[in-house]
Order: structure tokens, then C-alpha cells, then sequence
């Protein structure tokens, strides 16, 4: 395989591994290349990426290798981070963050069972807006993954902690008022 191709799929690699990075071994098993070539390739990208005007570039930690931004571009990022949290957010994804932050942790399907429809595009719109993350496994069958808020999340909405949050209305209240509306309506 051509030197090109080799350096376009550590690329994609480097790209799908996230923040797990590669290493050198796990680089030249999955190229099936010699452990000499693998050096060669990732400072061939470092080169392309340093002298091409690119917004990527590699970093290396521990013998391990990340795709990752360039630093001095941080500034555009933040500015896009802040541009996609204060775009609004949908109802649907309104009444899960509610619900999460409420119930919170909670897994999808619980989350799912309180609104009564799937839920699977909020919740993402909302892990993508970090205004919710993981936060571990139920100990239940499956193990699904159980979702809380963040700090972005408290920030969002001018909290300092949970316990600021409203209180919900009680339910003895809300029956109450629904029998007082029965008792009105009928006269």
C-alpha cells in the first residue's frame, strides 16, 4: 500500500479512536505494516498538518497518539460552543431535560416511560449541548446508561447547584385542584 493511503487511514484512525488515541502497536497491527513505517507515517501527518494551514494536529501523550485541535484556535471553538448552547432547544428536548434533571440519574427507558415516546434524538441534542452526560450503568438487566445534568447544564440556566431548582407541584395538589375544577364545572 502506497505511503498516501497508509497516512489517510491512520488519519481516519487517529479520527475514530477519539479520546482513547493510538498507539504505535495498535497502529501497526491494524495497518499491517512494520513498526519502523509506523514512526514514518505519523510525523509524515504531523508534517502535513503543521505546514498546510490545517486545523488538526497531533499530539502524542504517554506513547500514545491523539488527533486532536490546534490550540490557537481555541478561541472559534468556544465561540461556536456558545453559539450552539444558546440556540434553543426543542420542547421535546425541554421536558427530557426536565425530567432528567429532576430524576436524575435515569436511563433512557425510564426517561421514555414519564414523556411516553422515544427519546433517543433529546437526549442526543442534549449530550451534544453538554447540558447532559453519562454518568455510569444501572445494575439491571442490559445495563443501560444511566444520564444526569452537568455543570454547563447549571450554568445554562443560572444555577449554582440542583437544589435551586423549582420545586415540582404536589400530586395531593394537583388532584385537588382537578376535583375543585369537577365540583365548579358542574354548577
Amino acid at each position: 500500500m502506497e505511503l498516501k493511503q497508509l497516512k489517510g487511514i491512520l488519519e481516519g484512525l487517529l479520527f475514530v479512536s477519539g479520546d482513547e488515541g493510538l498507539s504505535i502497536k495498535q497502529i501497526k497491527e491494524v495497518l499491517s505494516v512494520d513498526i519502523d513505517t509506523v514512526p514514518v507515517l505519523i510525523e509524515e501527518l504531523k508534517y502535513d498538518y503543521e505546514h498546510n494551514q490545517r486545523g488538526l494536529s497531533i499530539l502524542e501523550q504517554k506513547e500514545v497518539y491523539y488527533l486532536t485541535t490546534k490550540p490557537e484556535h481555541a478561541l472559534y471553538y468556544e465561540k461556536m460552543k456558545e453559539s450552539t448552547i444558546s440556540s434553543r432547544l426543542s420542547q421535546a428536548a425541554l421536558e427530557t431535560l426536565a425530567i432528567i434533571a429532576y430524576r436524575q440519574p435515569i436511563t433512557k427507558v425510564e426517561i421514555e416511560e414519564i414523556r411516553g415516546v422515544k427519546s433517543d434524538g433529546p437526549v442526543q441534542t442534549l449530550v451534544s449541548r453538554f447540558l447532559i452526560e453519562e454518568c455510569g450503568r444501572k445494575e439491571t438487566s442490559g445495563r443501560p446508561i444511566l444520564y444526569q445534568t452537568t455543570k454547563e447544564f447549571l450554568t445554562f440556566f443560572g444555577l449554582t447547584s440542583l437544589e435551586e431548582l423549582p420545586p415540582l407541584p404536589d400530586e395531593d395538589f394537583n388532584e385537588a385542584m382537578q376535583e375543585a375544577d369537577l365540583f365548579f364545572s358542574e354548577q
